[in-house]
């Protein structure tokens, strides 16, 4: 991809995880998947006049009054009658009567598939998970045995189509995202990668892949009867394969997929020239998930420990520890260590956070149940160690897929903290929209580090329509601004101050309903550009125009992605001089993970989570000091 148009798209496209967006609970219910999928609405296309106002109106607090001018010009230009604006518009519209869903195929394409840097960091969220309570390779086993038949036992649930349908704000969602995440691989390419899935194949998987020691197994979880293995069983299976792996493999073959896509495309096509290469790499491809035992790492202090295991989830730590115990390319990756830290990375096109968090939830409350009553042993085949013949330009690909990881691993910044001063149920008691109050915390945290604001893009879910993905909730708005400006104003009134955090929450929180209900900008100019280039137009000057890149470089690139679990996900910058920020809120602390580049200068993650915990205990301060004025 080439050029700033293409740069631009990148940048939008790059991963923002999705997440449901509270305050509005999520109920459920059973009910079949596909009359329930029928029966739900398709994304709109909203109206140009509409998202246009809006656009010049998020504008306004990230570029010069000058730029919004000159822009304001274009985007007259663009929607006058008969114009540009109104046949991209109409194409637009007959593109959603025909499809199924108009977006989704598109923003799969652009945001996952034809991007081309390396899935690791720029695009696959990882999950930290509560610490195990075990210490060694028997303690290893034994969770990882449970983890395995808690993820088969929520299979069932998407195999006989009764996982119970959510519902937000009274209305259902769709479930479309669970039936993609088992069972399926992403597939490089040099120019265009795809995604498989063997899920709904004739033949179903019945196989889970196991990494020990950069080695990969085939495990089959199904007896002959088609029940799934007991904890037992798994427990022994996985002994034998932790046996068979004691050595540490020489060529960690998995260490290729965390290279940019061309380069691994590329690399691929010659890996599987070769008929074992082949089969082995299918197996990976085709197995329900894959669970990586991962080696231990150097003890760190208590402070330390979670932002250590947040690197380890997304990369791994690099090539000398647990980066080739890895096959980046599969959708679901459980990750366990020796040392008790454990989570997940997840492969992003084929789903958003939710789903993921409502498979954690399920595992993590499975794996907490007494023992099973144990099974009579029947004998069961040896797991099958899948083969691989490196040649010498195997050999060098793999050398550089290292050097290129570990300065990927290098350049990224984790930290992921707990916040324990509050959790949700704070802004819940003024009234306030938890996640809405949790972003004008970031506003403030942001402001105060720069002293300006920046384009800010948080994740809403589509689910509400069919084959929903995401859109952009713009957290930066005029009200967030001038609460912001106002915070640190000594001229400001504690009563004025709390009436414009009101203000500014209130404005995240109607952004955040338009959004959830298709109405958001950021999607539909998406759109507008993709049916330029389809219909073979010259690119308009709208797309071209500096305050067009200028709203589309998120410095911030968040994600609230709340679980019932102790968790937090996380998720590297999508630019270079931007930060990743996802939140779990709990009732009575956040958790946190904020990443960012060393390479920048101007960024640093233990700076901006100092002032985000800083900001939070700020306007909590403020809340509880100022009169209480009826809001």
């Amino acid at each position: 991809m080439l050029g700033f148009l293409a740069r631009a798209m990148a940048k939008q496209a790059a991963w923002k995880p999705a997440a449901l967006v509270s305050p509005v609970s999520v109920t459920r219910i059973p009910g079949r998947y596909l009359a329930h999928q029928e029966g739900l609405p398709k994304l709109p296309v909203p109206p140009l006049r509409q998202t246009l106002e809006r656009y010049l109106l998020a504008l306004r607090p990230v570029v010069s009054a000058e730029e919004l001018e000159h822009t304001r010009g274009l985007v007259e230009d663009f929607q006058r009658p008969g114009g540009v604006g109104e046949r991209l518009q109409r194409g637009l519209e007959r593109r959603a009567r025909k499809m199924e869903n108009w977006l989704s195929d598109w923003w799969l394409q652009t945001a996952y598939l034809e991007y081309r840097m390396p899935v690791v960091i720029h695009s696959s969220p990882g999950v930290v998970l509560p610490r195990a309570e075990f210490h060694d390779r028997q303690g290893q086993i034994r969770f990882a045995a449970k983890l395995i038949a808690g993820v088969l036992d929520f299979k069932t649930m998407i195999d006989n189509e009764t996982l119970p349908v959510e519902y937000l704000g009274g209305k259902p969602l769709c479930m479309n995202q669970y039936y993609q995440v088992l069972s399926s691989c992403r597939i490089p390419d040099p120019k265009r990668d795809s995604v498989v899935n063997y899920a709904r194949s004739k033949k179903p998987p019945t196989h889970i892949t196991v990494v020990h020691n950069f080695q990969f197994f085939v495990l089959d979880v199904y007896n002959s009867d088609g029940s799934p293995l007991t904890v037992d069983q798994i427990y022994i299976q996985l002994e034998k394969i932790w046996n068979s792996s004691l050595q540490t493999n020489k060529e960690p073959i998995g260490i290729l997929t965390s290279q940019h896509r061309n380069t691994w495309g590329k690399a691929y096509n010659n890996l599987i020239k070769d008929k074992t290469n082949k089969e082995s790499v299918r197996a990976i491809q085709k197995s329900i998930f894959t669970v990586c035992l991962d080696a231990p790492k150097p003890r760190v202090s208590d402070e330390l420990y979670r932002s250590r295991v947040g690197a380890q989830m997304l990369h791994g730590g690099g090539s000398r520890w647990n980066s080739g115990n890895r096959w980046f390319d599969k959708t679901l990756q459980f990750i366990i260590g020796e040392d008790g830290s454990c989570g997940l990375i997840y492969e992003h096109a084929p789903a958003e956070g939710p789903p993921i968090v409502s498979l954690v939830d399920h595992v993590v409350e499975y794996t907490k149940q007494s023992e099973m009553v144990r099974s009579p042993m029947i004998p069961l085949p040896a797991p099958q160690k899948l083969r691989f013949n490196i040649t010498p330009e195997i050999k060098k690909d793999i050398e550089k897929a290292k050097q290129n990881l570990n300065i990927m691993v290098q350049d990224l910044d984790v930290k992921v903290n707990v916040f324990s001063h509050f959790g949700k149920n704070f802004p819940k008691s003024h009234k306030m929209s938890p996640d809405a109050f949790i972003q004008m915390a970031l506003q403030l945290a942001y402001y105060r580090t720069y002293h300006r604001c920046c384009s800010t893009y948080e994740s809403a879910s589509l689910r509400m329509f069919r084959l929903g993905r995401t859109d952009t909730i713009r957290s930066t708005s005029v009200d967030s601004l001038n609460f912001v400006q106002a915070m640190d104003d000594p001229g400001q009134q504690k009563q004025e101050k709390v009436a414009l955090l009101d203000k500014a929450v209130k404005a995240h929180r109607a952004y955040t309903d338009m959004a959830i209900h298709g109405q958001a900008i950021d999607r539909h100019l998406l759109g507008l550009r993709l049916q330029s280039i389809e219909d073979l137009t010259s690119m308009p000057e709208i797309f071209m125009d500096t305050s067009y890149a200028v709203a589309l470089h998120f410095n911030l690139s968040t994600s609230q992605v709340p679980a019932k679990t102790d968790c937090v996900m996380c998720f590297g910058p999508v630019v270079p001089d931007g930060y990743g920020v996802c939140y779990n809120p709990m009732d009575d602390h956040i958790n946190f993970a904020v990443s960012a580049f060393n390479s920048c200068a101007e960024t640093n993650a233990a700076r901006l989570s100092q002032s985000l915990e800083e900001a939070l205990l700020d306007m909590r301060a403020l809340l509880e000091q100022a009169p209480r004025a009826k809001l």
